[in-house]
């Protein structure tokens, strides 16, 4: 993206006019020699730096031209040519430094579409989309050519929820590029989101007639006709996407989903079997089919299902900042340990802190009894008192709890993390856990219905992410 050619102002200096004609020229070694003797007489001269700027921009010496630049607006902060100049550099870089030169220049000329769209491209690649958002719209049809930037401003549009708008920029990237499948994946996809399945379909129409469509292709059209009430074909396009792809979980449990919609739990227990044969450690189809098992009021195989799940994926208890901690450590827990216990050195009484020290002893697999149990408990405990709101310090008192014996206090604890958060599904089956351990059985088939409606929702949630990873380009 350039901004508008720079116009010198006229001169009766000779000197000057000869380095404006070998600009012109684009002779930009002569510029510079001419600049040298007219610079050492003129120092303080903007147009003559701003001059020198362009001639080592024209060699790419762009280190050079920006410094040249950056003195001409140092001797005049508004000096157009110079500002350009410099935005163009540091544009073409993706260096955010031009964004207050493009909000300078906006000040002297609100309405410049090109600086509009630049600062716009700008404040999208630094994650600022509102910001983003009405300079990608000032900035008027500057785009409507440009695919990478329509991307970067229909995917504005989506983050911020502005599905319909979202469609119209999506459907002009199509129409740049239409035998590109991955436009029309967008593009259905966003369909999708803005609850336009019928359109959707017409959008992957000509990627379903060649026979050859790929498993995400027959998954937005599985979800397409499902949004339509069009349960056969859903059907039919979701076990083709199968076919295609055995070994991707999502489509199994957008499968076991679809037939749990239509009261066809054995069909949906039959797909999820069929995935956990292909992939034995997924703790999301376990999770699935203990959700089928509580509609078809098999509660003890349900309890089972969920059990094998949770040993699959032993840190679904671990809250965001948990997971970054470890995350950013590599899963080393003792080093997370030392550096919880490092800063709580300095902060004694953080609630946070607390609660993620009894979360990592937790993890450590600490044993009743051992010293390092009776601090993770005491931690727990601690942060609990300070912070009563903070749900999962609840959720690891609780498992320390259910570990030392302690159900009844095990049994407390998940009910004040439900208390916090009812979506809390650790909690919610640690609570299962424990009234089974105490023989207080009659809650739990409500329970396991409870703790099944959570997870279709996170299926219903988790269909919805691949839609924007579709449109984020992270789609497998």
């Amino acid at each position: 993206m350039l901004l508008a050619v720079v116009l010198w102002g006229q001169t009766g200096d000779p000197q000057v006019q000869r380095i404006q004609t070998a600009l012109a020229d684009q002779d930009f070694p002569a510029a510079l020699e001419l600049l040298k003797p007219a610079l050492s007489r003129r120092p303080d001269d903007v147009e003559l730096w701003a001059m020198q700027g362009a001639a080592y921009a024209g060699e790419h010496r762009n280190r050079e031209a920006l410094a040249s630049f950056t003195r001409s607006l140092k001797l005049s902060p508004n000096y157009l040519p110079a500002l350009t100049g410099a935005i163009q550099i540091e544009f073409d870089s993706a260096d955010p430094a031009a964004m207050p030169l493009l909000e300078r220049v906006l000040r002297l000329r609100p309405e410049d579409q090109t600086s509009h769209g630049m600062l716009a491209v700008l404040e999208y690649q630094q994650g600022n989309c509102a910001a983003a958002l009405g300079h990608f719209e000032k900035a008027g049809g500057l785009f409507d050519s440009q695919l990478g930037a329509l991307h970067a401003y229909g995917s504005c549009l989506v983050k911020l929820r502005r599905f319909d708008r979202a469609v119209v920029v999506f459907e002009k990237t199509l129409s740049l590029n239409p035998e590109d499948e991955r436009e029309r994946l967008v593009l259905a996809s966003v369909e999708l989101m803005a609850e336009e399945p019928r359109p959707a379909l017409a959008t992957l129409q000509s990627l379903l007639e060649t026979g050859g469509a790929n498993s995400g292709t027959l998954e937005l059209a599985a979800n397409a006709y499902e949004d339509l009430g069009e349960t056969d074909p859903a059907v039919n396009a979701l076990r083709q996407a199968i076919l295609a792809d055995p070994k991707n979980v999502r489509l199994y449990l957008d499968f076991a989903s679809l037939c749990a919609a239509h009261q066809s739990f054995q069909a949906g227990m039959d797909a999820v079997n069929d995935g956990i044969r292909e992939e034995p450690n997924s703790a999301q189809l376990y999770f699935a089919r203990g959700v089928l098992d509580v509609q078809l009021a098999h509660y003890d195989q349900a309890e089972a299902d969920i059990e094998k799940a949770y040993e699959l994926e032993p840190n679904q208890s671990l809250t965001a900042a948990a997971q970054a901690l470890l995350a950013v450590q590599q899963n080393d827990l003792g080093r997370a340990l030392r550096d919880v216990q490092r800063k709580l050195g300095e902060r004694p009484r953080d609630p946070l802190l607390l609660y993620l020290e009894a979360e990592v002893l937790a993890q450590q697999g600490v044993e009743p009894g051992t010293r390092e149990f009776r601090k993770a408990v005491e931690s727990a405990r601690k942060a609990v008192e300070l912070r009563s709101s903070l749900g999962p310090a609840h959720a690891v008192l609780a498992k320390l709890y259910m570990d030392s014996g302690q159900n009844h206090l095990a049994e407390e604890e998940c009910r004040k993390a439900l208390e916090i958060d009812p979506r809390d599904e650790t909690s919610l089956y640690r609570l299962i856990q424990a009234l089974r351990k105490t023989g207080s059985t009659a809650e739990i088939p409500d329970l396991l219905k409870r703790l099944a409606q959570l997870r279709q929702r996170e299926v219903a949630e988790q269909k919805q992410r691949y839609r924007y990873q579709v449109v984020d380009g992270e789609a497998e």
